[in-house]
């Protein structure tokens, strides 16, 4: 192909008609009517097939859905409890086992919020105590005859060891060590061991569920890997719990001849047999040879007492709690106790009131009861505390573990200021001041949480006079910024926050430099997301621009970008709410005195020049960032040209253009080095998309500042082997052509652009068609260029394709020459086989589209030229 003969070419932009293009790019709207049918409508089908008088055969039956015959969704429909493991469980549940279930739960219910479920602490304690120690589990089920006493003393009736020798004849024996296994595997083996209890159970093989029982009891004493304990605890509890349950309700299903126990039933309504098999029952664990498995067998099935007498659990607790005194090892006791006294909530409570020295035991019941519990129950606990002895628990550590509670749980409305002042009496004697601290951080969140800026500005007050002797704040930072956090959480009107009068002085106390940022970082992360409408109230803006000046002084040259980013962000976000409407003087005051004080963090400069317009000459040629400056300038031209500024518009776009010469080849993104070429094009779009509503200054000639661009980007050093300077070529065709029609594409309100200026002048025309002549003259000359090396010519096909696809556009096609270089750009994008197949193809198609216009038929015989030299 004759590159040369390309370049004879006359420019004609095509006229368009942009509105009737964009009607002609919509899709035709059209209703759809669904009638009752809505596809997220829940599926109902109703049967109104007649079953009296129907013939046999007849399937007569309407819907009221079109889709009835759809299948039901089979989750949805099991949610009644039809699904086969429901009907299968209430077949074999029987009416008494179904009424104690029910009870069960009531009881449950009942018990209330304040109740600490197991359930919830066995997580706990699960995840906190672990080992990467082995562990063993040594497990020992007798069989032969006579090896029911390695489990049982021999001291019992004739009658109870009968029975017992007959119930081991039943039993398979076995014995089991596990050696090695990790915590996990400890875990598994366990649960299988509570599954086999179950199944033992519902198989009638009590005699293997209660040596089963016994033997994980056993394990209990084995304190080898001692952190490990508390799990080791909670894992064979689980099994004693399954047990107990199982016998409590066993014998309770036995209990009535005729009727089902009432719900508040004493023994006298438990019927003989019951009774028998619950003392059976007794008689086997009391048989029990070791302590620690009798103890925690029995404990298991405590509840059972009850059948038997009406006293119950009163009476046995001190003969179990005296049997825990004979196990040596303090830590297994310890836990033996603690198994005894978990459902004994209240019962603690009265033990505490009754024991002397129990400063101790009572702190330990508020730190481990649900906050609920205790908040409900928070006078009782202050009278208790008030009596206990000084000397043995400070009262300061148990009005501490007492406010831990009520930060998380609220007592009665009508006891809280009771509360608050007989905890701070006692706070505010404590001498030293790392106590002190620890009580009043505790406290502040009880007094954020139920009271108002009064009483808070007292507690900061009482903290600040503690604090300050010594210097003693600064030992206690991590506190006093513990205070901060829990008042911004209740605190979100900064108006209010800032109108205490110890708030400022109390952040005063943050001497040491990057506390006292973070501190002011979290005061304004909480102030940006809360305060969503717009402000002018003088107290906060003084508070504010106060934490924002120390955040920005603390910024110097050791300072890391991602740290000088986060503050900027954050002052950023301050500026933005600051607002004083129509008062441009005090707005204007504000934004000098925000200069002057943010001067060394340039993202805050920029947001100022937003801000701002007054800033745009004297603050952007200060800016480091050269595409900052480009971005700026460009931003201020168009907000001058929306306020009709025409002169300073033209000053700014100028002032772009000039410092175009300056953008480095590289620059640092993110760290990294990096080719500024695509930002810098991305930059010209957007400046020529500006380009076509500013009118030409009646002092600088036809297209003055399209021309000063493209002279910029003819003179400046592209990186080799770049086509960019020629990209830019190619893109600024399509201003051009936008620039030769009658009515642009847009324009800005009140302001005359070149189309009203020149309106389609013959002059204005040519020197828009001769600019794009030359503009294609030099695109030409690179492509030939590029046709001259084997390794570019996919570059040379990639930038014919694009300009042909412009002259397609844009370019009056009817122009013969025109037409040709279009047909040769097609050939010469096809020559090397670069041009991938479907983009042409869908080319093609678009062409044949636009032949059908009325205005565009000429294209017709383009499209033919054009499938033809494909196929050629």
């Amino acid at each position: 192909h004759d590159l040369g003969k390309m370049a004879a070419v006359q420019w004609r932009s095509r006229g368009r008609n942009y509105d009737a293009e964009l009607q002609r790019c919509r899709s035709e709207a059209f209703l759809v009517d669904f009638g009752d049918y809505h596809p997220l409508k829940p599926l109902i089908v109703t049967d109104t097939k007649s079953r009296r008088g129907a013939r046999k055969g007849s399937t007569s039956s309407s819907s009221s859905s079109s889709s009835s015959a759809a299948p039901s969704d089979p989750l949805s429909s099991m949610m009644d409890g039809t699904d086969p493991l429901s009907m299968f469980a209430a077949a074999n549940e029987t009416p008494a086992m179904d009424l104690l279930r029910k009870r069960r739960e009531k009881e449950e219910e009942d018990v209330g919020a304040d109740f600490v479920p197991w359930s919830s602490k066995r997580g706990e304690i699960l995840a906190r105590f672990t080992t990467t120690e082995k562990l063993s589990i040594n497990l020992f089920m007798g069989s032969d005859r006579g090896q029911w006493n390695q489990f049982f003393t021999c001291s019992v009736s004739d009658k109870v060891r009968t029975r017992l020798e007959e119930l081991d004849d039943l039993e398979e024996g076995s014995q089991k060590e596990l050696l090695n296994l990790s915590q996990q595997d400890y875990a598994n083996r366990i649960e299988e061991l509570n599954q086999s209890l179950k199944e033992a159970w519902a198989s009638d093989q009590k005699v293997k569920a209660l040596k089963i029982v016994i033997q994980c009891s056993k394990l209990l004493s084995d304190t080898s890997v001692i952190q490990f304990y508390p799990s080791k605890f909670v894992l064979i509890t689980d099994i004693l719990d399954t047990f107990g349950r199982l016998v409590y309700d066993r014998i309770w299903t036995m209990c009535s001849d005729s009727q089902i126990l009432p719900e508040n039933f004493t023994s006298e309504d438990v019927n003989d047999t019951a009774k028998e098999t619950c003392l059976n029952w007794f008689y086997k664990i009391a048989s029990i040879r070791e302590l620690l498995p009798r103890l925690y067998v029995e404990v298991a099935i405590l509840k059972c007492n009850r059948f038997l007498n009406k006293s119950s659990i009163q009476e046995i607790l001190p003969r179990l709690t005296a049997m825990i005194r004979g196990i040596g090892d303090p830590l297994v006791a310890a836990y033996a106790r603690a198994y005894l006294c978990r459902p004994l909530l209240t019962e603690m409570i009265e033990r505490c009131k009754t024991l002397g020295n129990n400063a101790l035991l009572l702190n330990s019941v508020m730190r481990a009861f649900r906050p609920e519990f205790v908040a409900a129950r928070a006078t009782d606990f202050i009278a208790m505390i008030k009596d206990c002895d000084e000397s043995g628990f400070p009262k300061h550590l148990l009005f501490g573990s007492l406010g831990c509670s009520l930060s998380s749980a609220d007592p009665p409305e009508s006891e809280r200021l009771t509360i608050l002042n007989e905890a701070w009496k006692v706070i505010t004697k404590v001498r030293s001041p790392q106590d002190y601290i620890n009580g009043a951080e505790i406290w502040v969140e009880f007094t954020c949480r139920h009271f108002s800026k009064r009483e808070v500005n007292t507690v900061l007050a009482d903290i600040i006079k503690h604090m300050t002797p010594d210097r003693a704040f600064e030992d206690a930072y991590p506190q006093l910024q513990s205070v901060i956090r829990k008042i911004l959480t209740y605190f979100h009107d900064f108006s209010i926050l800032f109108s205490m009068e110890r708030f400022l002085p109390f952040l005063d106390m943050f001497q040491k430099d990057s506390v006292r940022v973070e501190v002011c970082k979290s005061i304004l992360e909480v102030f940006i997301k809360h305060q969503v409408e717009l402000t002018r109230d003088p107290v906060i803006l003084n508070a504010m621009l106060h934490i924002c000046k120390t955040m920005h002084d603390s910024v110097n040259a050791l300072t890391l970008e991602d740290e000088k980013r986060s503050l900027s962000l954050l002052i950023i976000g301050f500026i933005r709410v600051v607002s004083f409407g129509r008062d441009f003087e005090q707005q204007l005051s504000f934004c000098v005195e925000a200069r002057a004080t943010f001067c060394n963090l340039e993202p805050v400069m920029v947001q100022l020049i937003h801000a701002c317009a007054a800033y745009s000459f004297i603050t952007i040629p200060s800016l480091s960032s050269i595409f900052s400056r480009l971005s700026l300038y460009l931003l201020s031209g168009q907000v001058a040209l929306a306020n009709q500024c025409l002169s300073q518009a033209d000053a700014f776009l100028k002032a772009a253009v000039s410092i175009l010469p300056e953008v480095p080849r590289l620059i640092s993104v993110e760290g990294k080095l990096r080719s500024s070429e695509s930002f810098l094009l991305d930059f010209i779009n957007s400046f020529m998309a500006t380009l076509l509503v500013v009118p030409d200054h009646p002092e600088h000639g036809v297209l003055y500042l399209v021309r000063g661009l493209l002279n910029m980007v003819q003179d400046y050093t592209w990186e080799d082997n770049s086509d960019a300077k020629v990209r830019v070529y190619i893109g600024a065709l399509p201003l051009l052509a936008a620039m030769s029609q009658e009515t642009f594409l847009y324009s800005v309100p009140k302001v005359d652009s070149n189309e009203t200026l020149y309106g389609g002048d013959p002059k204005f025309l040519s020197e828009i068609n001769k600019l794009c002549e030359t503009l294609i003259g030099q695109i030409l000359d690179h492509l030939k260029i590029l046709g001259r090396e084997e390794q570019t010519t996919r570059r040379q096909s990639t930038l014919a394709f694009s300009l042909f696809n412009v002259l397609l556009a844009h370019g009056d096609l009817r122009n013969n020459k025109l037409n040709q270089l279009s047909v040769n750009l097609w050939n010469l994008s096809h020559k090397h086989g670069h041009c991938e197949t479907r983009f042409s193809v869908r080319t093609l198609e678009h062409i044949k589209h636009q032949a059908q216009q009325l205005d565009m038929a000429h294209l017709s015989d383009t499209v033919q030229r054009l499938a033809l030299q494909s196929r050629t």
